[in-house]
């Protein structure tokens, strides 16, 4: 009887459309099992029996929250299985997601493939690349048995003073709407004809991904983050939104709500923006999502009117709240808020019909645990080649030789003896930057990869001599004898509002230390930045090129390729290079200054000429 019952529902026959099993679903549901769904907790403070217990919808680790340290994707994959075994105890069996920050491939899982962060794939132009990048990035967020990656953020990033603009594809929302092509890779390709704004996931080897942030987070007043976007809507719609629309067509699964206020409005508490216009002007199907805590953030001090920002939040349209760790006092108010009928129950079963159609799309119901096979393919060599081609192709020439016509690049393997020095050049932590193996990113060798300075041994000829030195003191060029230097600066790792930065000074006295080197050798400056850096005028004119490095992740050996001119440079300024801080916000749309370097400027190392 019990298993005739089970062959009566249709939310578990496979072969039914996926609105008769939700209405199915919906229609059994309990309030507090509905509710339960529209929650998001931490890994920290869940286990087996709360998912079962409080119906959870999904689980999601915080920037660097990991089973343990150095934890790899099989010890991530016992995790989440085991999570999702309390969710399969439950009642109805409503299995969850798992949630991570892979935004540059799984970068919280010690030995993933790290790819570069967004605003370098922006310098290569190339879609495929970002698509191809999306594949592998799903197939190892799979193997460590998640279903849900918290990615491509889509920001045009206006500001970089801002601390999130490394996240952002470009300043030109034209290179953004081409790049999130990432979202493709991550889901799957929609057949012909998908439905627009419905959510899409191809299969087992494809990931739920998540359009963030919605909407205008990248243009905020003097790049603060979390800060104000003061806009017409007509210019939001057309500098901030329009990606959102490629992503919808893509069949994203989840839009993520931003911090960011528009005209003063928060946008976690905007009806207009994520009802009237995302749900129903653009008649996006899936879930919308809120950000970390945002519901603590939306009153002053942190956390206080907890119940009416849940009230806010959830009649402004927010599907699913990232709680993370107050999940009982969320649960509480918002069973309250409906009770009273302050949340209306037409809300309620808004969202969770988003939540259980994502569900059904993304197959968990039919294989809700991990796939063991997928191991394999965590910091393969294939995935490896392709974060290598595209570390090489972001790569931006800024300047080759004093002289035009006498390039200094490409580098000879074969010289007698190099110099190689700088904060950044041997220094894994540094080249990946921040959501890298923990939220902020750190120094070191912080997982498998190959440093610059790695690389450069490993490519330069037998009998070259290399003297590697952090700071080099006035003794080491007493001889006189290098043939040239590489110098490699930058920025220590940094997120969110931590990053925020009204200077943008390369850290570490980098200037100082191109000054020292460039009077005594002919030098190369490799900047690895999430953004464009003052360089002193002085100092540019005393180095012999210049190199653009963006945060290129894990592959070192992408920069050497291009360096030793085996690739040719390939990458264009996804955003305006100012010549001071004063002269922001500056961008293809205000640049009534003249930058120190444009919108798409880049050379080639053959002709010397720039990219077309």
């Amino acid at each position: 009887m019990l298993k005739m019952a089970a062959m009566d529902c249709i939310y578990k026959d496979p072969t039914a459309p996926v609105e008769a099993r939700v209405k199915d679903l919906l229609s059994r549901m309990t309030v507090k099992e509905k509710i339960g769904q529209m929650t998001q907790i931490e890994r920290a403070v869940t286990t087996a029996d709360v998912i079962r217990d409080r119906c959870i919808g999904s689980v999601l680790s915080g920037g660097g929250s990991k089973p343990f340290e150095n934890a790899a994707s099989a010890d991530w994959a016992d995790m989440i299985d085991g999570f999702q075994k309390g969710a399969m105890e439950s009642r109805l069996s409503i299995p969850i997601f798992y949630g991570v920050d892979a935004v540059h491939g799984n970068n919280n899982v010690y030995g993933a493939t790290i790819f570069p962060h967004n605003i370098g794939l922006g310098a290569t132009r190339d879609a495929d690349l970002s698509k191809r990048i999306g594949v592998a990035t799903a197939l190892e967020v799979r193997a460590s048995g998640a279903q849900y990656a918290f990615a491509p953020c889509v920001a045009v990033g206006r500001d970089p003073r801002w601390g999130r603009f490394y996240e952002s594809y470009s300043e030109h929302t034209e290179v953004v709407r081409k790049m999130s092509s990432l979202l493709i890779g991550l889901q799957g390709e929609p057949p012909e004809g998908h439905p627009n704004g419905y959510p899409f996931v191809a299969g087992r080897k494809n990931v739920m991904g998540c359009a963030k942030h919605f909407v205008g987070d990248g243009g905020t007043d003097k790049g603060i983050n979390e800060g104000n976007t003061i806009l017409s809507y007509e210019d939001l719609e057309r500098i901030h939104m329009a990606p959102y629309l490629d992503c919808l067509a893509q069949g994203a699964c989840t839009v993520m709500a931003s911090y960011s206020s528009w005209n003063g409005r928060k946008l976690h508490t905007d009806h207009f923006l994520l009802t009237e216009v995302l749900k129903e002007k653009l008649g996006f199907k899936g879930i919308v999502i809120s950000d970390w805590e945002a519901l603590e953030r939306l009153f002053s001090p942190f956390g206080s009117n907890y119940r009416e920002s849940v009230l806010l939040t959830i009649n402004a349209g927010i599907d699913m709240v990232m709680v993370p760790f107050r999940y009982e006092l969320f649960l509480d108010d918002l069973l309250s808020l409906v009770e009273s009928g302050e949340i209306p129950m037409t809300r309620i079963d808004d969202a969770v019909e988003r939540i259980l159609r994502v569900k059904f799309v993304a197959g968990l119901f039919e294989f809700p645990y991990s796939d063991r096979s997928l191991l394999e393919s965590v910091g393969c060599k294939a995935h490896r080649d392709l974060a290598r081609e595209a570390v090489r192709k972001s790569l931006v020439l800024l300047k080759n030789g004093k002289d035009p016509k006498k390039p200094f690049l490409p580098l000879d393997r074969n010289a007698k003896k190099i110099l190689v020095a700088g904060t950044h050049a041997d220094d894994l932590g540094y080249q990946c930057g921040g959501w890298t193996s923990t939220w902020t990113g750190t120094s070191g060798k912080i997982t498998e990869g190959t440093t610059i300075l790695e690389a450069v041994k490993d490519v330069a000829g037998k009998d070259t001599e290399i003297v590697y030195e952090k700071t080099p003191s006035p003794e080491t060029f007493t001889s006189e004898d290098f043939s040239y230097a590489i110098v490699v600066v930058g920025e220590t790792p940094y997120v969110e509002t931590g990053g925020d930065d009204p200077v943008l000074k390369i850290h570490f006295d980098g200037d100082e230390l191109i000054r020292l080197i460039a009077e005594k050798v002919p030098t190369v400056v490799l900047v690895v930045s999430g953004r464009p850096m003052f360089i002193e005028p002085s100092n540019l004119e005393k180095i012999e090129a210049l190199v653009a490095a963006w945060l290129p992740g894990s592959e070192g050996h992408g920069i050497t390729d291009v360096l030793f001119g085996d690739h040719d440079f390939h990458g264009r300024l996804p955003v305006t290079w100012f010549k001071n801080a004063d002269q922001l916000p500056m961008h293809i749309e205000s640049n009534s200054l003249e930058p120190l370097f444009p919108f798409g400027y880049g050379l080639k190392t053959n002709e010397g000429a720039k990219v077309s």
